[in-house]
């Protein structure tokens, strides 16, 4: 019996989120008959291509004990610079690149605020978010940048038959996974997340994991520009609004800790698309926009309270563990003594 718990505690731990992600698809199955059909899942794939995206970065950021809150912005900024490349020169690789450079530049400063000058994430992030949006509206002088030609491939054409973005996604996703599982960086990440001090008393370069991170980050977030301009046929400075939270949301979801130190590629994947199918089941159902939003925060704190419970349940046990082990120690000292 308790071995059999103790499997089930095991499975509840790792497996819970696809758990949740396999009852929601079933339960958006049943919901509604046009949920299943293949181009509804291909449309919330290629929807969630961008933010998922998003997502991979903001876990490796969360897991180093960081966050992100200016991606939205620094998506438009990107993109928008991306498609202005691309209407100056026609060279759709040129443009990608200027994209990635952009969100690359825009993660270095946010990592010299942060690492350098000791400014806490939320805080330099968020005046990253105001710079990167009003330098995007400032650019475009707040106008849309239209006729983008064949750029707009990278967003709505398909290879193989699978959509562009949705390639674009399964590859970050398998290098996410790679670095944070198979690599010296990832497990560097890991313990700057867990303890900043001991990762300093371990010899970990903590300055240079924080600037690898946003600069993978930037790089995410780079492509994601360049994937939703594409996608929606438009320069748009004011576009990605919230994308952020919305990333941010897929990674708590997923088991990212707030915390940092814990997180998965796979949650966060997982989490966008919990994310993802909710909200397609909610539009498919007709619920109101203002609805939607409820549901999301809700869902967010949610998250945030299991994230904190699971926390304190482990220390506890941890705690247990400590004193059983010290309550032994004396038994025996105690035979011993009397010996």
């Amino acid at each position: 019996m308790d071995a059999t718990l103790h499997i089930w505690q095991l499975i509840k731990r790792k497996y819970s989120i696809y758990l949740v992600l396999l009852v929601l698809f079933l339960i958006c199955t049943f919901a509604n008959p046009n949920f299943l059909s293949v181009t509804n899942l291909t449309n919330v794939s290629t929807q969630l291509a961008v933010t998922t995206i998003l997502a991979f970065g903001a876990t490796i950021l969360i897991i180093c004990g960081m966050l992100d809150l200016s991606a939205g912005s620094v998506l438009a900024l990107s993109g928008v610079f991306a498609v202005s490349a691309y209407k100056s020169t026609g060279s759709m690789l040129l443009a990608v690149l200027v994209g990635i450079l952009t969100g690359v530049v825009c993660n270095v400063i946010n990592a010299v605020m942060i690492s350098t000058f000791k400014a806490p994430p939320f805080i330099a992030t968020l005046a990253m978010m105001a710079m990167a949006r009003g330098v995007a509206l400032h650019y475009t002088k707040g106008q849309n940048i239209l006729q983008l030609g064949d750029f707009v491939v990278l967003g709505q054409g398909k290879l193989l038959g699978i959509p562009i973005p949705v390639l674009f996604l399964a590859a970050i996703g398998v290098l996410t996974w790679y670095l944070l599982s198979h690599t010296r960086f990832g497990r560097s990440v890991y313990a700057v997340g867990g303890n900043e001090e001991a990762a300093i008393a371990s010899g970990i370069n903590v300055h240079k994991i924080k600037y690898t991170a946003f600069i993978i980050n930037g790089i995410f977030v780079g492509i994601a520009g360049v994937l939703f301009m594409a996608r929606v046929n438009a320069g748009l400075p004011n576009g990605a609004v919230n994308y952020e939270f919305t990333a941010l949301t897929a990674a708590i979801i997923g088991g990212t800790s707030f915390s940092g130190g814990v997180g998965t590629a796979g949650g966060t994947l997982v989490g966008a698309f919990i994310v993802g199918f909710l909200d397609n089941i909610m539009n498919l159902s007709g619920v109101n926009s203002y609805m939607q939003q409820i549901i999301r925060g809700a869902i967010i704190a949610l998250a945030v309270i299991y994230d904190i419970q699971t926390k304190k349940r482990k220390t506890r046990s941890l705690l247990g563990r400590v004193e059983d082990n010290r309550q032994t120690i004396r038994q025996k000292q105690s035979k011993d003594t009397s010996v």
